[in-house]
């Protein structure tokens, strides 16, 4: 029998005719089309919005109708939206998938290499949501920023407190609850006397007038009320900012109801009435409903909060996978499949960087404390396997739960 060549090998065809690519920098930008379109295939374009346009004007030139991209930090963002807007079809590659030849360190055979391999057809695009989801998990990240400022001030104003010895943490679960607050803003406006400060006590505090009032015995001193003075402010501010994003997300999320189709059905009673700190103002749980459909909150360990931030991460609509199995593999949550002569070599989940898969596991540590069939498989789970490995299971088993309600409906 003859030895087959290379020659003999069956070539590969291009699928994406029209297919380029861009190599994202933070100051230029490496574009490849075909080389049979132009004498110059690669070219470099700054990252000023003129060298964009002008960049898709190159494209439009040339007959690119499909562009591959990898995710660059931030710097992606302007050029898939201004390609976006001028008709071409963009996809935004895992880098992760598109790792180069060794031999080819430059921009140059980067950009020709990714082109090389979108034109192939052997590139997946990374899930990107409609611009209104965009924008909603916009102002989500937005606002979980200021949480996590806020929480920094809270540091401050617990550590003033302390440099002037009053124990105020000790005798309230939260110094920015009602009491706490309360007996902060007094202090800071100049009062002292523990017997007035422990008159600010809520009647929902579990602690005694005596027990405040001794804890609020402490030594003054100017420098630390200032330190006080200005991290209360600065909380107050961070406060009205979260407020304003609420309204953003309110509005927001009322477009979509609008446009989506109305719920058949009464919303049932929420489950859990007592609120959670750093919550939307407004009502997301009838919101959230208006717009679904299904009540997500039916899921045990899925808040009200939590759920509009999953919908932020993975939109309303999850059809861009096919399967309940192909949603868990995207937030690297099923086990791992390296196989290497019918011998698993490896089981271990990817490690991940996705916000919906952190979420996910919040849900699962919150549900595993539950008397619930979840908490029950994840306390089952731990005490056979260990902790981190239960809370990758459970989230598992709640991702699925939020696929089939979200996607087919089920209660």
């Amino acid at each position: 029998m003859p030895k087959r060549t290379t020659g003999d090998r069956p070539e590969l065809k291009p699928i994406n005719v029209g297919a380029a690519a861009i190599d994202i920098g933070s100051r230029m930008h490496m574009a490849a089309v075909k080389p049979a379109c132009t004498d110059v295939p690669v070219r470099a374009f700054g990252t000023f919005t003129q060298d964009l346009h002008d960049l898709a004007d190159w494209f439009k030139a040339c007959g690119v109708t499909s562009v591959a991209m990898e995710s660059t930090g931030v710097y992606w963002i302007p050029a898939y939206e201004v390609l976006e807007q001028r008709g071409f079809e963009v996809i935004l590659v895992n880098a992760r998938y598109a790792k180069n030849v060794p031999g080819r360190k430059t921009d140059v055979s980067d950009a020709a290499w990714l082109r090389q391999l979108h034109s192939y057809g052997l590139l997946r695009g990374s899930f990107r949501p409609d611009a209104e989801i965009a924008t909603l998990r916009a102002y989500l990240r937005q606002r979980e920023r200021l949480v996590e400022y806020a929480a920094a001030h809270i540091q401050h104003m617990q550590k003033a407190l302390m440099e002037m010895n009053l124990q105020l943490h000790h005798v309230v679960t939260d110094i920015t609850g009602a009491t706490g607050i309360r007996i902060i803003r007094a202090i800071v406006a100049g009062e002292r006397n523990p017997d007035v400060l422990a008159t600010y006590r809520d009647v929902r505090c579990h602690s005694s007038i005596e027990t405040i009032r001794a804890a609020l015995v402490g030594n003054d001193r100017h420098e630390h009320v200032f330190a006080l003075t200005q991290s209360l402010e600065l909380y107050d501010v961070y406060q009205a900012k979260m407020l304003a994003c609420d309204r953003k997300l309110e509005v927001l999320i009322s477009a979509l109801n609008n446009k989506g189709a109305r719920p058949v059905g009464k919303l049932s009673k929420p489950r859990i009435k007592t609120k959670q700190v750093n919550t939307p103002t407004f009502d997301v749980r009838t919101a959230l409903y208006g717009v679904l459909g299904v009540d997500l909150t039916e899921i045990h360990g899925l808040g009200p909060s939590l759920a509009l931030k999953l919908i932020g991460e993975c939109g309303t609509d999850l059809r861009a996978w096919p399967s309940a199995k192909h949603f868990t593999s995207w937030l690297c949550l099923a086990p791992g499949n390296k196989i290497s002569g019918g011998k698993v070599l490896s089981s271990r989940t990817r490690r991940s960087s996705s916000r919906a898969a952190a979420l996910l596991r919040l849900a699962a540590t919150t549900v595993g404390r539950s008397d619930t069939a979840l908490g029950a498989f994840y306390r089952r789970l731990s005490s056979r396997a260990g902790k981190s490995k239960a809370v990758t299971a459970t989230a598992r088993k709640i991702a699925v739960l939020f696929y089939n309600t979200l996607r087919h409906g089920m209660s």
